[in-house]
């Protein structure tokens, strides 16, 4: 932890030294000063706000970090400083501009940290005086019953998660209504555990005066890519029947942009190799093997993130967004370990050398 921390936290009377060293902090990294629009003449305007912020915010994130993440809070401090309260003043000014319920994107693979991020936001944007919604992918499944049906039609759709196993029009419905600022809201749920983890839809969850919606899934925002890019495609893209998949479950993806020209915005969690969130769901497994829960062996869980690539490989997929400097506003490339490393406007994205 930072020595300044001590300082803003307990309210002694800024030195300026320490207040140097925290300007120059939130400069140094060139990029991310960009993304969050801090400038050498607004950083100790910027300073301020997030200092207030976090002294607010600290109760509520400290409780969070001990009985959910289950880490000490001084150990989430940085990140706490550095990435979440900046974005929730970026998502909070976003909301006042449109003057109407924003709907914020997050995209991210299993791993990155989507469900913390929106938990964390949720408590910065309370604090900030927002609502906030989080919506998953998976709360818009298709019922149990109609996806026994799909896979009568389609028996490779053996799990739920890709394009075609989303009611569509039930997003639709939920995020117009939103943004038309229609209160109630009936928000649609989804229980894994039901039917012997197959999952099946639960009760609905009403709710009032929503400000800013949180909508995160594997691949919220993805569009289609041209089909001919399955012809050299990388593994486990490797028969012709994992290419004519490939294909199909791209052409699916079409149903889907409907729903993401609702965003406002889109925020790519983007591991730095997409690899590692095979690694993360071994871990993630072997944890709950070890709290005495069940698990997936290593080769179960291979044969099910591999279906998934096979389905929507982020090589493929993601980079193609990452080409397109109007699809992401917001890219958070995340380490191996789970750290964040840069942070950069997608449409400001320089060369690597720029990165510092």
């Amino acid at each position: 932890m930072k020595s300044w921390f001590r300082e803003i936290l307990t309210g002694i009377e800024a030195q300026e030294s320490w207040r140097q060293e925290v300007r120059e902090a939130a400069l140094r990294d060139k990029l991310r000063a960009k993304a969050f629009g801090i400038t050498s003449e607004n950083v100790d305007e910027v300073i301020q706000v997030r200092s207030h912020l976090l002294k607010s915010v600290l109760p509520a994130f400290s409780e969070f970090c001990q009985t959910t993440l289950m880490v000490q809070p001084q150990e989430m401090l940085q990140v706490l400083w550095d990435l979440w309260l900046p974005l929730g003043i970026k998502l909070a000014s976003h909301r006042q501009q449109l003057e109407r319920p924003l709907i914020q994107g997050i995209l991210g693979a299993q791993g990155t940290g989507k469900t913390t991020m929106s938990k964390v936001l949720t408590l910065i944007l309370q604090q900030l005086g927002y609502r906030t919604l989080s919506l998953s992918l998976d709360d818009l499944y298709k019922t149990y019953s109609d996806r026994l049906a799909l896979i009568q039609q389609d028996p490779r759709l053996i799990w739920r998660g890709p394009p075609g196993t989303h009611d569509i029009d039930l997003g639709l419905n939920l995020l117009d209504q939103i943004r038309q600022r229609q209160s109630p809201v009936m928000v649609p749920r989804f229980d894994k555990s039901a039917y012997g983890g197959a999952g099946d839809r639960t009760t609905p969850e009403m709710i009032t005066g929503v400000d800013i919606v949180l909508f995160e899934g594997w691949f919220v925002g993805v569009r289609p890519i041209n089909a001919d890019i399955f012809d050299t495609a990388p593994p486990p893209i490797i028969t012709d029947e994992d290419r004519t998949f490939a294909r199909d479950i791209n052409h699916r993806l079409h149903d889907y942009v409907p729903l993401w020209a609702r965003l406002d915005s889109l925020i790519l969690l983007y591991p730095t190799d997409y690899r590692c969130s095979l690694e993360w769901r071994k871990q993630a497994e072997q944890q709950m093997i070890a709290a005495g829960k069940s698990g997936m062996p290593d080769a179960e869980i291979e044969q099910f993130v591999n279906y998934f690539w096979r389905s929507l490989h982020p090589e493929l997929f993601i980079k193609s967004l990452l080409e397109d400097p109007t699809a992401v506003d917001l890219v958070i490339e995340i380490q191996a370990d789970h750290s964040f490393s840069a942070v950069y406007s997608d449409a400001l994205r320089p060369a690597v050398g720029d990165r510092t």
